[in-house]
């Protein structure tokens, strides 16, 4: 029922999102790997330790917020994956093309200002159901522009592959998350849970690229 965001909600009840509810574990799942595969690097990659953390806040957010469609739920399910598409940006920029601190911010805050932009200008385009995909569109320009960028980097291409693998998998994500609507009047668990489940990879493809382009871990 569209009326609460996504097709599966019935109801106001606590379980009225099963699928939606629980594919969120698939969010945990990830950062507890990730986090396993930072422990095998030395252990002292602060920024991808928090940005593993982030991951699992992902996870509770979106479990409470599709059990508990409220404001502050909304605000626990949403703050958590901005922050991360963010920060990842702002890393990546650091990690992968050796920017100082400095130019970094200020890439991200270029990167977060042409996403505003991006989401207010293709918005109007989509069908009212699907309009909430287009703040995710700057996110999937964004891998596919650092995989192709990394590409042409020396050693860059390890790093590139799990990137862009990681835009595709996005790509396919959005894809049924912007679907949802659309199917909600024939298939009443909608699409949502599966934009969860390869969402939970795409991340974890992130974190891997993060910790294994230190240097630190063994692929």
């Amino acid at each position: 029922m569209l009326s609460y965001g996504y097709c599966e909600r019935l109801s106001g009840a606590f379980w009225a999102e099963p699928w939606n509810a629980l594919t969120n574990g698939a969010f945990l799942l990830a950062a507890v790997a990730a986090f396993q595969l930072w422990r095998r690097s030395s252990g002292l990659d602060r920024p991808t330790l928090a940005l593993i953390a982030l991951v699992f806040a992902i996870g509770i957010g979106s479990f409470l917020y599709h059990t508990m469609p409220q404001g502050w739920t909304l605000a626990a399910d949403v703050v958590p994956i901005q922050l991360f598409a963010f920060s990842y940006f702002g890393l990546a920029l650091m990690r992968f093309f050796g920017l100082p601190w400095q130019a970094a911010v200020l890439g991200t805050l270029a990167f977060f200002g042409f996403a505003l932009l991006l989401a207010s200008g293709i918005g109007w385009l989509l069908p009212q159901p699907a309009r909430g995909s287009a703040g995710y569109a700057a996110f999937l320009l964004g891998l596919i522009g650092v995989a192709g960028a990394l590409l042409r980097r020396p050693g860059g291409r390890d790093t590139a592959r799990l990137v862009g693998l990681a835009g595709l998998v996005f790509a396919l994500s959005l894809a049924f998350r912007t679907l949802d609507g659309a199917l909600c009047g024939g298939w009443s668990m909608g699409t949502h849970w599966l934009w969860h489940l390869l969402n939970a990879s795409v991340l974890y493809l992130l974190l891997r690229a993060a910790i294994l382009h230190q240097g630190r871990a063994t692929p």
